[in-house]
């Protein structure tokens, strides 16, 4: 069931909880520090985009219910499961607790009758990547993703921080040929998720 932005926006919780997704792709969205609240509720909605199992909100920051976030996610707050941990390792633990207890059902489309498939995932293969520009960073697109993953994305000024890196397996890079060093977090988490989607997607077909 698909809703537009005006439906989103005026759905109520319950109504909402009706049209959430049932079987849902093996990536969690991790957000650490992100303090600008349209960019919080513009995550929201790449999270429905994307139909994540889970997005989780971490350390200083904003989190549902906020009016400004509300408006930014057109209401997929709604829809989208999401948790606040103080710190991205709380998160990573809660993600391998939940996920080790049951398989995770994926949605990917494969063909015209949107055919499902499951990967039986206990998640001891967790595969945790950072989004930042570090000394240990290789380009996105070198980076083979599997699945189930946690994507971390950071704070608009500082990004993520030092400790949370060590906590990652890869860290992927955006290249930049402009004079301007980074790009809008939304947009940035954008690319790198839907390029993981993209190879689970064509490993898969």
């Amino acid at each position: 069931m698909k809703l537009n932005a005006q439906q989103l926006r005026t759905a109520s919780e319950s109504e909402a909880a009706k049209a959430t997704l049932k079987m849902r792709n093996p990536l969690y969205l991790i957000l650490e520090n992100v303090y600008d609240t349209y960019n919080i509720g513009g995550l929201f909605r790449l999270a429905d985009g994307l139909n994540v199992t889970k997005m989780y909100l971490c350390g200083q920051m904003e989190k549902p219910p906020h009016t400004r976030i509300e408006k930014a996610s057109i209401g997929t707050y709604k829809v989208v499961p999401w948790a606040y941990f103080p710190s991205v390792a709380e998160a990573l633990d809660d993600i391998r607790k939940s996920c080790n207890t049951q398989h995770i059902t994926c949605n990917i489309s494969h063909d015209k009758n949107d055919t499902c498939y499951k990967l039986h995932a206990t998640c001891t293969n967790l595969q945790v990547i950072a989004v930042e520009q570090d000394e240990h960073s290789v380009p996105y697109t070198q980076i083979q993703f599997t699945a189930p993953s946690a994507l971390i994305v950071g704070n608009e000024t500082y990004g993520v921080l030092p400790e949370t890196l060590k906590l990652a397996d890869r860290i992927a890079e955006i290249p930049m040929w402009g004079i301007n060093k980074s790009l809008n977090v939304i947009v940035s988490a954008a690319i790198v998720s839907y390029e993981m989607m993209h190879q689970l997607h064509t490993r898969n077909m």
